[in-house]
């Protein structure tokens, strides 16, 4: 029986991405909320996350995984089955590491194109239709990270945030086609620190008091303990009849997305 502190307890969450930053913050949350977290990602940075989790008392691991690699994927899929019985929710952070490099559109090559579709399309595409049946099984969760820039568009990030964009459009068609199945799709839009906002702050140490005079509260959020609990609560079954939206995780900043 779950507790309130513990409400994901039993739940088997499978996230890309969770080696720093976002993904790791994520992690973190749903494992002291009582998840088993499944790390999918393909550095070994992943393992830093596991022990952080092991360390807290949590339950995760890694498995080497390349998400744009359909026999990856299949193979990751196929090991968390086999080792916890059950799939309660995907959560798809990973992005191409392109992600944050400003670049006008008539710039980007097509191998740069190509990898940011790689990491956040397709591998959406191939998470969604390998765990399918998993999340059938069990009423499950996917869970997509989009952005702001995807939602009003980028001049600096174009091709971030078309495939931003894109991934709402992916998660409303999966929200109504999966619907009668009983698994619930959902985006989240973030703002919060990272790695790559943590150099250019460096770069330019005035940037974050300017940042921050645009947020209603004041702050940029914490990877776990703003961001974290909003994921922790759409793959928490008391979320089951939220789906098919975007929830914006950012402090007020952007208040018409």
């Amino acid at each position: 029986m779950t507790t309130p502190s513990r409400p994901l307890d039993g739940r088997v969450v499978l996230v890309t991405g969770a080696g720093d930053g976002m993904g790791r913050g994520l992690c973190l949350d749903a494992a002291g909320k009582g998840a088993t977290v499944v790390i999918a990602a393909p550095r070994d940075n992943a393992q830093t996350s596991v022990d952080l989790i092991t360390e807290r008392g949590g339950e995760a691991r890694w498995i080497q995984c390349d998400v744009t690699n359909a026999e990856q994927v299949a193979t990751c899929i196929a090991e968390t089955i086999s080792s916890y019985g059950a799939l309660h929710a995907v959560v798809h952070n990973a992005t191409s590491r392109l992600s944050s490099s400003p670049v006008p559109l008539i710039d980007v090559s097509d191998d740069d194109w190509a990898d940011h579709v790689a990491v956040s399309l397709r591998a959406a595409y191939l998470l969604a239709t390998t765990a399918h049946p998993h999340l059938a099984a069990t009423k499950g969760r996917l869970v997509l990270m989009t952005s702001p820039a995807g939602m009003e568009g980028s001049t600096t990030l174009p091709a971030y945030s078309t495939m931003k964009g894109a991934l709402r459009g992916f998660a409303k068609s999966l929200a109504i086609e999966w619907g009668p199945d009983g698994i619930g799709v959902a985006c989240i839009s973030p703002l919060s620190s990272s790695p790559a906002l943590t150099r250019a702050y460096e770069k330019n140490p005035a940037l974050e008091e300017r940042l921050t005079s645009f947020i209603p509260l004041g702050r940029v959020g914490d990877p776990e303990h703003d961001i974290g609990p909003v994921v922790s609560f759409l793959i928490d079954p008391g979320s089951s009849y939220v789906t098919g939206q975007t929830i914006v995780v950012d402090g007020g900043r952007f208040t018409t997305l």
